[in-house]
């Protein structure tokens, strides 16, 4: 059984932390968020530059790195801030992502990316891996999930002497071209499900971005890629078959998507704001009320984020790790997860229409940022298995006998 990183402990049931959770700088990233709020504002002014196929917010990152952001998801003992992995973290996570999506849709859905695969490295890493990939994100290497597949997925051949040869190709890879850690899942000839992060600039693969035409998140780079002829060795493989799809972990990730997906309804709702403004319309009565109704929706996604931040620190001290002394059934965080997930989608959805109602015809008219932000966002918001979202919290609340006030506490 792999050991794993420095605070975690690998058991039947999962993993747990060893560590101090009596951290002192558990306020530490406060300072993150301001940081976060001047990239978006930053990246919002310059979205319009990128937005094109083959664009990517390149300056941007530049920023991220420079304000601690590629390390600021290590623990806050490798000198990271433990955003989106230690758990007094997350609800401050959820809002700089928010922010992020706020400025450039495809630029949070690439940090997001950074931050999640960061977490995993953490959770399911070996102490070197650890070690080297903290480096790694200290170098100011962009990491990232490229998880998605069609019928030519990746598959992980053993070649002998510990070393794998890789076939077959991932979709929507964002970030193409500049994450050079890719987190990567791959099938074993047993059918286990294999995670791995590929070194790209070792690894000669075939890049298609004719593969992605979107009307959408064009400057996320989200290409396809063929990985085939693509060797590794065992210490490129992050911890054992089938970790990935552990839960609670693997639907308590969604809140931090959601988050990004939010900061796009917040970037709507400004831009609203200030078109009618602009306009002179402040004082219609049909504007202030969809206006009231857009500032509701809002206001409730942020009370998402806090209710799905709260969840996660009370089941475990880590992203990832075995429930604490407060446990809690995982079935409650996969079920608010998805509740979280949506209800955002939802807010999204009715923000993007209340805001085409409120601007018309005008304001959908590029170069208005309003045009670009709904076709970002109502892509974003396309995320996999949404029906098994939804009845998954109704499979969760149906089989519960205490009342509806303790469903979630």
């Amino acid at each position: 059984m792999a050991v794993i990183s420095p605070h975690l402990k690998q058991t039947n049931a999962g993993y747990s932390y060893s560590g101090d959770l009596s951290d002192p700088l558990v306020d530490a990233p406060a300072h993150l968020l301001d940081g976060a709020i001047d990239i978006a504002n930053y990246a919002a002014s310059h979205a319009a530059d990128v937005d094109c196929v083959g664009g990517f917010p390149a300056k941007e990152f530049e920023r991220l790195a420079e304000a601690g952001f590629l390390i600021a998801p290590l623990h806050s003992d490798r000198g990271g801030s433990g955003l989106g992995f230690q758990s007094k973290r997350i609800g401050i996570t959820l809002q700089i992502l928010k922010q992020i999506g706020r400025g450039n849709l495809s630029l949070g859905r690439v940090y997001e990316g950074h931050v999640n695969a960061l977490q995993l490295v953490q959770t399911f890493g070996s102490l070197p891996q650890v070690r080297k990939f903290a480096q790694d994100a200290r170098d100011r290497k962009i990491f990232g999930v490229w998880n998605a597949e069609a019928e030519d997925g990746v598959k992980l051949l053993p070649a002998g002497e510990g070393r794998y040869r890789l076939t077959g190709s991932k979709t929507f890879c964002s970030g193409c071209g500049y994450v050079e850690r890719p987190f990567v899942n791959g099938t074993l000839p047993d059918g286990g499900w294999q995670m791995f992060i590929v070194p790209m600039e070792q690894a000669s693969v075939k890049v298609d971005p004719d593969w992605w035409q979107p009307p959408g998140m064009k400057a996320s780079a989200s290409y396809k890629v063929d990985f085939t002829g693509v060797e590794l060795t065992a210490g490129d493989l992050i911890g054992q078959p089938g970790d990935y799809f552990r839960q609670p972990w693997l639907t308590a990730g969604v809140i931090r998507f959601a988050a990004v997906q939010l900061g796009g309804a917040e970037a709507l709702f400004d831009a609203t704001r200030i078109y009618l403004q602009n306009m002179g319309r402040i004082d219609h009565p049909h504007q202030q009320a969809r206006l009231g109704k857009m500032a509701i929706a809002l206001e409730q996604g942020h009370l998402w984020l806090q209710g799905g931040a709260a969840q996660v620190e009370r089941y475990a001290p880590v992203f990832g790790g075995l429930p604490g002394k407060s446990q809690t059934d995982p079935a409650q965080l996969v079920g608010y997860a998805n509740m979280v997930r949506t209800a955002i989608e939802q807010i999204c959805i009715d923000m993007m229409q209340l805001a085409e109602r409120c601007i018309g015809t005008r304001g959908l008219l590029p170069p208005h940022p309003m045009e670009r932000i709904i076709r970002d966002l109502t892509l974003y918001l396309r995320q996999p298995a949404f029906d098994i979202a939804l009845t998954g919290v109704g499979e969760h609340v149906l089989v519960q006998t205490e009342p509806a006030r303790e469903l979630w506490s």
